[in-house]
């Protein structure tokens, strides 16, 4: 038969939600394959707080050292409507990277997800300021 390149989400309508898009970390890990997970509770996000909503978490795995998004889960108030914005991401190739400069309404559960791309974004700087400062430090002692 032929395999459908179609990118289908699901979610739950439980309490709290549970909705997720793409492969799954134990389907990776079976396959062997490298990955990063970004991870961001809502009880570190400003609107759950406030709405005293803090269960739950959005988890993003990617490529290793790569923005393109593997997969994703939300468990929390409004995990199905959230989704979508990951969904929409993935079908249009657009990183995590990409994700983090996109403004999101303040305040908003939807920010767990921009923050995700913040951590994602976090790595990255990290390893090109250590390529830069070892290429200043090679061109100085030359």
């Amino acid at each position: 038969g032929k395999v459908s390149s179609l990118l289908v989400p699901w979610a739950t309508y439980t309490d709290p939600e549970v909705a997720h898009v793409g492969e799954y970390e134990h389907d990776l890990k079976a396959r062997k394959v490298v990955f990063d997970v970004y991870k961001k509770e809502f009880k570190d996000v400003d609107r759950s707080i406030v709405d005293s909503e803090t269960q739950g978490y959005v988890k993003i795995l990617t490529v290793k050292g790569k923005d393109k998004i593997l997969g994703a889960t939300i468990v929390g108030s409004d995990a199905g409507s959230m989704i979508s914005e990951l969904t929409l991401a993935m079908q249009s190739n657009i990183g995590l990277g990409k994700i983090a400069s996109v403004i999101h309404p303040y305040p908003t559960t939807a920010e767990a997800i921009r923050q995700c791309g913040d951590l994602y974004n976090k790595t990255r700087l990290t390893a090109t300021t250590a390529r830069l400062l070892r290429n200043i430090l090679a061109y100085r002692r030359s």
